[in-house]
Order: structure tokens, then C-alpha cells, then sequence
């Protein structure tokens, strides 16, 4: 039997939603062993001189506990 468990990350980037993910999912991955899944809860973009300047994502990351 597998014990998972499910931590609560929020990443940004400047190029896009896509972006702002692969770098979460890359920094979690350093430290974080057996990420099996990640569920996007949230976008976010904010906004200087009325121009997206960063896109954020909320993400929950599901892991496998060894």
C-alpha cells in the first residue's frame, strides 16, 4: 500500500501559463522524490502598464511517500 501525499505550490513566469508550470514542476523535482501527478488549481497573470508582466500558476503536487 502507497501513502501519498499532496503539497501546495505556486510558480511564475514571464512567457506564459505553460511556462510558469514546467518551472514549478522542475524546482519541486530537486527535492521532491516520486511526483506522480500535479493539479492546476489556479491562473493568475499581473498586469503593468496594462501588459501581462507574469503569469502565476497554483499548483497541488501529489507525491508518493517512500
Amino acid at each position: 500500500m502507497a501513502v501519498a501525499k499532496v503539497i501546495e505550490l505556486t510558480s511564475a513566469s514571464k512567457k506564459s501559463f505553460e511556462d510558469a508550470i514546467q518551472v514549478g514542476i522542475a524546482r519541486a523535482s530537486k527535492t521532491i522524490k516520486g511526483i506522480e501527478s500535479v493539479w492546476i488549481q489556479e491562473q493568475k497573470v499581473t498586469i503593468k502598464a496594462n501588459k501581462i508582466s507574469e503569469y502565476r500558476v497554483n499548483m497541488k503536487v501529489t507525491f508518493i511517500l517512500t
